[in-house]
């Protein structure tokens, strides 16, 4: 499937829209409106990939409404070549969009078949996180540790503490928690102690797996 010149012009009105729902951040919008996000869906939703919705994807998840992976993204405050740990790959979108905008991207995923379909569709795309890794996001992935930047994109019961502990100071983390419905939450680390706790609004998400092995 090819990216054609009819889904480039349904990217630009999705840019536009994502501009008048109060995305002010140019570069991000600029990375949404470059990445053919028809090519991270299921065929049978290709025709609707430029709505601001969320669809199916497999092993029971979704891939973000645009909105969300635009305001997550801007809450980020991403540079380049900041090192961001994203939780939750999913089918690699919200990766693309992180790898765009210049970010050294560590991914985890805990569903098999994401992880397997994500690893060959960014290779596949030219978009080059630095490592997708099957695994427990709830884990985060100390090896690489610290991050500038974690972002989570899964719905959380709470903030896990080992998330808390790889964050860079003066690092950022966005996540959504609550069970039903989510919040979302920014934590910068202001400190090897503290943390400002910030609070954007409601949103829902899937829920964020653990291993409880």
């Amino acid at each position: 499937m090819l990216d054609s010149t009819k889904h480039q012009g349904m990217r630009k009105r999705l840019v536009d829209s994502l501009r008048n729902k109060g995305i002010t951040d140019e570069r991000v919008l600029k990375a949404i409106g470059q990445i053919p996000r028809h090519l991270f869906m299921d065929s049978s939703f290709v025709s609707h990939a430029y709505e601001d919705k969320a669809f199916p994807i497999a092993a029971g998840q979704t891939i973000s409404q645009p909105y969300t992976v635009a305001f997550q993204t801007q809450l980020l405050e991403v540079s380049p070549g900041q090192r961001i740990l994203e939780i939750g790959t999913g089918s690699g979108y919200q990766t693309a969009v992180l790898t765009l905008l210049g970010a050294e991207v560590y991914t985890i995923e805990r569903q098999h078949s994401l992880y397997r379909y994500s690893l060959k569709q960014l290779s596949k795309l030219n978009y080059s996180p630095k490592k997708i890794v099957f695994g427990d996001g709830y884990k985060g992935l100390p090896d690489n540790a610290p991050y500038d930047r974690i972002l989570v994109t899964a719905g959380a019961s709470e903030v896990p503490k080992a998330l808390l502990s790889q964050l860079a100071i003066g690092g950022r983390l966005v996540i959504p928690v609550g069970v039903e419905t989510q919040e979302m939450l920014l934590f910068v680390r202001t400190s090897t102690q503290k943390f400002e706790k910030q609070k954007h609004g409601s949103f829902k998400f899937v829920p964020m797996l653990e291993d409880k092995n």
